[in-house]
């Protein structure tokens, strides 16, 4: 079993954008990241993260509507 992430973006371009969009969604819901591996997170953590992104999403998407 190998370790390395098979996450690829469609557009290579845009990692930044999404490492960036990640980061103001820890923050908005208080969790600390860091650049690069961050696998000290509780599941919760990661989770809130992942959900704020989402949440995030689906506004922007509502809007543009």
């Amino acid at each position: 079993m190998s370790s390395k992430s098979n996450n690829k973006l469609n557009v290579p371009q845009a990692r930044a954008a999404m490492d960036k969009f990640k980061m103001e969604a820890a923050n908005e819901v208080g969790v600390n990241l860091k650049d690069g591996y961050n696998g000290d997170l509780t599941s919760r953590e990661a989770g809130s993260v992942g959900g704020q992104m989402v949440k995030k999403m689906i506004e922007s998407y509502e809007k543009n509507m």
